[in-house]
């Protein structure tokens, strides 16, 4: 037996029950994992909303964790008892104690990454490897925008963008997090609610615009992010913290031949070899100081629903984690 976080049903944070939960012995091919550290993410929350329906209720949400290998079914290579291991699972189950896992979800983490580390930063990490090495391929001279730069996410793209050469400008929310975003790179930083941004972006760029914005605020920014973008500007749109963004008239993309793109990790990294090589330059970035875990919350896992509230505030910076 084991204890997790249940989702019953679509609501607020109240939603997240601490439950106990049976865990079986590994079928072929999987693993049973007593979790160290998980992650929360953005996604989390969307899926407790019910604005993501792709839990199947009742559910275990959460989508990453680092563990140790407790038990190894029948057909399992590569992996024993004590071994230590972090996954994304887009079939969700990370909020709990222990629980069954597809080896072929497992990766091994470097020993230089705590746990408490790596599930701070593996998700967000491959997410941020995808957006600046895959859906845009960020080159030294480019000018990007970063929408909520002080958070987790903001910090990775900010810090590995700056490392790729580009111009970084970043928006956020107040000075404290204007210093956060400056000490992860950002050459210039607007605090959106003095100011207009797309003016702002004008003003800094001289008229011309940035090649690429990165939006995973949503329905406030979104417009705003298209005016931002020069001549065959990319806007990467990511998130939906303040809610999903309507529907597009997509005339508005041929006034400057803006591509428009809505990627999901998940799709980049479906087969295994895919997995390994996003993970390896992802803990490659780690290794190099590129980009760094940094922790703004920590709570015991049974606290779900407040780190979940917490994150919903936007009154966080770096990553929230939970400790089983």
């Amino acid at each position: 037996m084991s204890y997790a976080i249940m989702l019953r049903e679509p609501g607020g944070p109240d939603q997240l029950r601490w439950e106990r939960v049976e865990v079986p012995r590994p079928g072929r091919n999987e693993v049973r994992v007593r979790h160290t550290a998980i992650g929360v993410n953005f996604h989390d929350t969307y899926v407790r909303s019910g604005l993501y329906k792709t839990l199947p209720l009742p559910g275990i949400p959460g989508l990453e964790a680092v563990g140790i290998v407790e038990e190894v079914g029948p057909g399992v290579g590569g992996l024993g008892v004590g071994d230590r291991i972090v996954y994304i699972d887009v079939g969700y189950g990370a909020y709990t104690q222990a629980r069954i896992l597809s080896a072929a979800l497992a990766l091994p983490i470097p020993s230089s990454i705590s746990d408490e580390a790596g599930a701070a930063i593996t998700l967000k990490g491959m997410t941020a490897c995808m957006l600046l090495r895959h859906v845009h391929k960020v080159a030294p001279g480019q000018t990007i925008l970063i929408h909520a730069a002080a958070g987790a996410m903001g910090q990775l793209l900010c810090c590995w963008a700056k490392h790729l050469g580009a111009m970084v400008i970043a928006t956020v929310g107040s000075p404290e997090k204007a210093a956060v975003a400056r000490a992860c790179g950002a050459d210039h930083v607007i605090l959106y609610r003095d100011e207009p941004f797309p003016d702002r972006v004008r003003e800094i760029t001289k008229g011309r615009g940035v090649d690429v914005a990165y939006d995973s605020v949503g329905k406030d920014t979104f417009l705003g992010s298209l005016e931002c973008l020069d001549y065959l500007g990319h806007l990467v749109n990511f998130g939906q913290a303040s809610g999903p963004v309507a529907p597009l008239n997509v005339p508005l993309l041929a006034a400057k031949s803006i591509t428009l793109t809505r990627p999901l990790l998940f799709h980049y990294i479906r087969g295994r070899e895919a997995l390994e090589h996003m993970a390896g330059e992802t803990f490659d970035a780690v290794a190099a100081g590129v980009i760094r875990p940094e922790i703004g919350l920590n709570l015991p896992l049974a606290k779900a629903a407040e780190a979940h509230r917490a994150l919903e505030s936007r009154a966080t910076t770096g990553s929230v984690v939970l400790t089983p």
